[in-house]
């Protein structure tokens, strides 16, 4: 698949640096966001293909983010990473546990996958 415009949202600096430039240097443009609402400006500036997000973000994350992403940006294929949902918690995104593999996320945003986790 051709490169994608990613947007990253995590709160944590060194997780979204990093992923960041683990995309960058996979061939994909990135665009990161702290928190929902920095999110919301890329989203309505720029074309995004993939969002990765965090689940628990202190301004705008958590259930009401993840409805806000459910009910506005259902088209774009989304990823949750998150060291801190419940296994029996319903998020109707795939969800990659922290810590995860950045190869994994990256295989699956250039395979255009957006519902099974292996």
């Amino acid at each position: 698949m051709a490169s994608q415009t990613i947007l990253v949202v995590e709160d944590d600096d060194a997780i979204r640096l990093s992923l960041r430039d683990y995309l960058v240097a996979h061939g994909h443009q990135v665009l990161v966001a702290s928190d929902g609402v920095g999110a919301i400006q890329h989203l309505i500036d720029s074309d995004i293909s993939v969002i990765v997000t965090d689940y628990r973000m202190e301004l705008l994350g958590g259930d009401y983010w993840v409805r806000f992403l459910d009910r506005f940006c259902s088209k774009i294929p989304i990823y949750v990473i998150s060291g801190f949902l419940p296994p029996d918690m319903e998020v109707p995104f795939p969800v990659l546990p922290k810590p995860f593999d950045y190869g994994e996320l990256e295989r699956l945003v250039s395979q255009g996958e957006g519902t099974e986790l292996t």
